[in-house]
């Protein structure tokens, strides 16, 4: 007796273990959870922080040429043995054997100017100079410094570099922060797309399924009016032929429906072997977006607009280059310490003051109208981007316009589908009663189901146009509508 109530006990243990090996049970998951699935692991999303973190490091890099540069250089050291022509004093070369090293080392630290596009640096400097086949103690170790000296480079009515990539660079960075934000609501899109078009198979797959069994029992119906006369043969072929249609539809929908559900994982990474079950968005926030408010969301928070004002300054800054190139100033300037010394410490000894001042000028007298060509195609070109520029915001404020105005119809389109879908159904449900009671035939019948799976699918595409429109809205205007929120939040930085 015991020993069957063990077998028991194992037997049952072992069921419920087997249950709970292979049983499955489905993830349901919302538009929302495939969306926040898709923004943190879909390779669309890695794409855009990757890009994003370059174009913060891009940012980072422009930002420190503004910044103090503390350089050291030199050569630790350089030896030579060899044979080399010397000339001597009368102009005539005697070759002698050399052996000798130098070695020097300097520290400055520099500062760019981005007013005037110069720099400016502090500077310390030693060398040392060493002949190994003299045996003079005062010529077989030589030192040269400079203890300080302060030099100034300074183009003179030159393009400035500095002043303009002030202007432009933190633009882009803005410009590149918009731009993450956008392509999240991309991914948004493309995930609610992926999400529809599997609930829209799913659609037809039951559709199909339900067609199938429909027009199995129809024919059996069929089948045996014809046994007993009250229907032709005619019409038990065209319900046998549905039958072999609705098995090739469900094949099909099948095909499809496994086509788009592995597009879905693929895109959110989920495992094969993960059951899923999408909730259909059916309920619709309630919430009015205005035209003009749209418009104006647009303009301050795409990157589109950002875009314009790029293009307008990089016009602006090739005019300044072309001024600029017509003819080369530099102003060179050093003044300081220097001096030379039998030791290292000699070198900082009563040093003798160094001045040195240049004025390097580079004017074409005659370049056959050279300069004037580059200044006109300068501003030819700044005139042509203006236009352009101009022309395109007058199509982003269209295509603002129009989305909002399309988004506005799809929201009636989606009550009226859903009206739609209900009065097919009861229209079918009634037809199949009738003919049931034998007061329709099959092609009325076949109507009332052709128009039962077109409004259902109807109604599911439409919800897929909303949502779909909703995410490029948001796209466009980086607003959140339903939350009343701002999707780009300006002053928050990549956190490293």
């Amino acid at each position: 007796m015991n020993k069957r109530i063990t077998l028991l006990v194992f037997v049952l243990a072992v069921l419920n273990l087997s249950q709970e090996t292979f049983g499955q049970e489905k993830v349901r998951y919302t538009l929302q959870d495939i969306i926040a699935r898709a923004k943190s692991v879909s390779p669309a999303a890695l794409r855009a922080q990757t890009q994003r973190q370059n174009s913060y490091w891009q940012y980072r890099f422009f930002k420190s040429n503004y910044n103090p540069q503390l350089r050291l250089e030199g050569t630790l050291p350089y030896y030579s043995k060899e044979v080399r022509g010397v000339e001597q004093n009368d102009g005539s070369i005697e070759y002698l054997p050399l052996e000798q090293s130098n070695a020097d080392l300097g520290l400055g630290l520099e500062q760019s100017i981005a007013l005037t596009g110069g720099e400016v640096s502090i500077n310390t400097s030693v060398a040392r100079f060493d002949n190994y086949l003299t045996d003079d103690p005062v010529q077989r170790t030589q030192w040269q410094g400079v203890p300080v000296n302060i030099r100034l480079s300074q183009p003179v009515f030159a393009f400035n570099q500095l002043k303009w990539d002030k202007k432009i660079e933190p633009l882009r960075y803005e410009e590149s922060k918009k731009s993450y934000v956008e392509e999240m609501e991309q991914i948004s899109q493309r995930a609610t797309q992926l999400f529809f078009n599997y609930l829209v198979a799913q659609v037809g797959y039951d559709i199909a399924m339900q067609n199938k069994t429909n027009t199995e029992a129809i024919y059996k119906i069929e089948k045996g009016r014809y046994n007993i006369g009250t229907t032709t043969e005619d019409q038990l072929l065209q319900v046998e032929l549905q039958v072999l249609t609705a098995d090739q539809d469900l094949a099909s929908a099948q095909l499809s429906l496994e086509s788009s559900a592995l597009s879905l994982r693929s895109y959110i990474g989920l495992n094969e072997n993960t059951q899923f079950e999408l909730v259909l968005p059916d309920e619709i926030p309630d919430f009015k977006v205005d035209v003009d408010q749209a418009i104006d969301l647009a303009f301050e928070n795409s990157s589109d607009a950002v875009n314009f004002k790029i293009q307008r300054l990089q016009a602006d800054a090739e005019v300044a280059r072309a001024k600029g190139q017509r003819f080369n100033m530099n102003l060179n300037a050093r003044y300081g310490y220097n001096n030379a010394a039998q030791t290292w410490g000699g070198v900082y000894d009563n040093p003798d003051q160094q001045a040195v001042v240049s004025l390097g000028v580079s004017v074409p007298v005659l370049d056959w109208g050279r300069n004037k060509a580059r200044m006109g195609s300068a501003r030819a070109n700044q005139e042509l981007v203006n236009y352009t520029v101009d022309q395109e915001i007058i199509n982003f404020e269209q295509e603002i316009f129009t989305r909002v105005k399309n988004f506005q119809q799809l929201r009636n389109r989606i009550m009226i589908s859903e009206k739609a879908d209900e009065v097919a159904a009861k229209r079918y449900e009634i037809s199949k009663q009738r003919y049931l009671s034998g007061k329709v035939d099959i092609t009325n019948l076949n109507i009332a189901q052709q128009e039962k799976d077109s409004n259902r699918r109807s109604y599911t595409q439409s919800l897929q146009e909303y949502w779909q429109a909703y995410y490029e809205l948001r796209q466009l205007t980086l607003y959140d509508f339903e939350n009343d929120e701002l999707l780009y939040i300006p002053d928050v930085e990549l956190e490293n």
